[in-house]
């Protein structure tokens, strides 16, 4: 039982309802891939033999998600001729970034109105998870609760965050409201770079390009940013490093 339905006293119910919308975050430059990028975008990049964003997409599928909008600006025929060809079950629609990379608040605020659901999921293409007891796209459905969120992250312990250098991202209450890490040397949750949100949480963004951060700060300040914790394995695969480790673990079982 993960911290928020506990202290609801509640059973994470992994048939709750699933957003049938997902926005996989693909438009980056990939600059820390290089030089696995230089004629590819990031999502393209290959992990165990196929391009992140497929494993991405399998994951969506598997929760039950049929409906997908993907944001593109770095070479972005590519994606798009790579999406067209091999992904034909399910409902792909392109935020096209090519006259200026917005970031990941922008890019979420100009990908709004494609998106048919509120709240939405966000995944970006540069991390790589396994399930555990539950699929953690289902259990990040179950936690939500609209009448007290307008943004829920999934997140792993700092200790099983695989790849990762940082200190960690948050802190995280009973309640399973998040605050950020502060002035402390290190914070026990890191960012998977999962999270779903609801559309209230754009109202007010800035114009051009800006980074989520100004947004979950809003909702951390109104006390409306919570996290779920990842049962399973989770790795960070933003450089060639990263990319080689993980394929030596998912090796070793």
């Amino acid at each position: 039982m993960n911290r928020v339905a506990r202290a609801l006293n509640l059973r994470p119910r992994i048939d709750a309802a699933m957003p049938d919308t997902a926005m996989v975050m693909a438009a980056g430059l990939g600059k820390r891939m290089r030089p696995l990028t230089d004629d590819r975008p990031k999502p393209m990049v290959e992990l165990a033999g196929r391009p992140l964003i497929d494993h991405v997409l399998d994951r969506l599928r598997a929760a039950g998600v049929g409906k997908i909008v993907v944001n593109v600006h770095y070479l972005p025929e590519v994606l798009e001729a790579h999406l067209e060809r091999s992904v034909s079950d399910l409902d792909v629609t392109i935020s096209d970034e090519r006259g200026v990379l917005l970031e990941t608040g922008g890019g979420l605020v100009k990908a709004a109105p494609l998106i048919g659901c509120d709240p939405f999921l966000v995944v970006n293409s540069d991390n790589f998870w396994v399930d555990g007891p539950a699929d953690a796209l289902k259990l990040l459905a179950s936690g939500w609760d609209d009448k007290r969120m307008d943004a829920l992250l999934l997140l792993v312990p700092h200790a099983r965050a695989g790849n990762h250098n940082g200190q960690g991202d948050f802190h995280m209450d009973r309640f399973g409201r998040l605050r950020r890490r502060g002035q402390a040397r290190v914070a026990p949750y890191v960012f998977t770079g999962i999270q779903m949100i609801a559309k209230r949480l754009l109202d007010g963004a800035p114009e051009g390009a800006f980074s989520t951060n100004i947004l979950w700060d809003k909702a951390i300040a109104a006390g409306r940013c919570f996290g779920t914790v990842h049962q399973g394995l989770w790795f960070d695969v933003g450089s060639p490093r990263a990319l080689k480790a993980t394929e030596r673990a998912l090796a070793d079982g």
